[in-house]
């Protein structure tokens, strides 16, 4: 199968109107539609080996950049294979700014790996991570975060063999090699919301209450100290 910029720059995709692939952003099985292709005048002129199509996800309207091979150029078409190549995937992002300096190390390579759809690396880094927070937090910590994933599973209503697969990833022995599982683009994407709330709850949350905090006692002092000031000494 094949698709094909023809000579009235019309574009036409194998799959019709069901071309649908994983959103690298929303990670939801998606239709795709095409928003921006290349022109065929352009096309024969420099007859590249290579063209880029940017689609727009129907789910999250996100934009995602695809590059297709040339098959052939012949005088009213020009083949594309269907053989794509993702080029660009938005980075996550995530706010480091409370986390220890081993997790944070960690989860940037975690989401380096998801960013590059390398989801079984991505799992390994995100078990590796887990495992750094655990031994902040000790055997308490760890058992009150496992209660915490349980509380998400209910919330988003998480089905079984999904949560099967984080539970598995997370709370296994990070020695435990083989009982780490495989991992699917949908399911990573479960597996980037259990870490990022683990994380945010286990530090982030912590360090911007400090914060804040630290900040409320400072203005209540500094308020104290103007009214104290203003009262002036003892009077003669």
């Amino acid at each position: 199968m094949s698709i094909v910029v023809d000579k009235d720059n019309h574009f036409h995709h194998a799959h019709g109107q069901h071309f649908a692939l994983v959103c690298p952003s929303c990670t939801v099985l998606s239709h795709l539609s095409p928003v921006s292709t290349p022109r065929y005048e352009d096309l024969q002129r420099f007859k590249p080996k290579e063209v880029g199509v940017v689609f727009r996800c129907d789910a999250c309207n996100t934009p995602i950049f695809l590059k297709y091979p040339v098959k052939s150029y012949a005088d009213d078409r020009v083949e594309l294979s269907s053989n794509y190549m993702e080029i660009e995937r938005p980075m996550e992002q995530f706010d480091f700014t409370y986390l220890p300096e081993d997790s944070e190390m960690m989860f940037r390579e975690a989401l380096t790996c998801f960013s590059h759809n390398a989801m079984n690396a991505f799992a390994s880094m995100c078990r590796r991570t887990a495992g750094q927070v655990f031994r902040d937090l000790g055997e308490t910590g760890k058992m009150k975060i496992f209660d915490q994933c349980s509380e998400i599973r209910g919330l988003a209503e998480i089905d079984d063999d999904t949560f099967e697969v984080v539970r598995r990833i997370l709370f296994d022995s990070e020695d435990g090699r083989d009982s780490m599982p495989l991992i699917n683009p949908s399911q990573a994407g479960v597996l980037l919301e259990f870490m990022r709330d683990i994380l945010y709850q286990s530090y982030v949350r912590k360090g911007k209450l400090q914060q804040a905090m630290m900040m409320r006692r400072y203005l209540t002092e500094d308020a104290e100290y103007g009214s104290s000031a203003a009262g002036g000494g003892p009077r003669r």
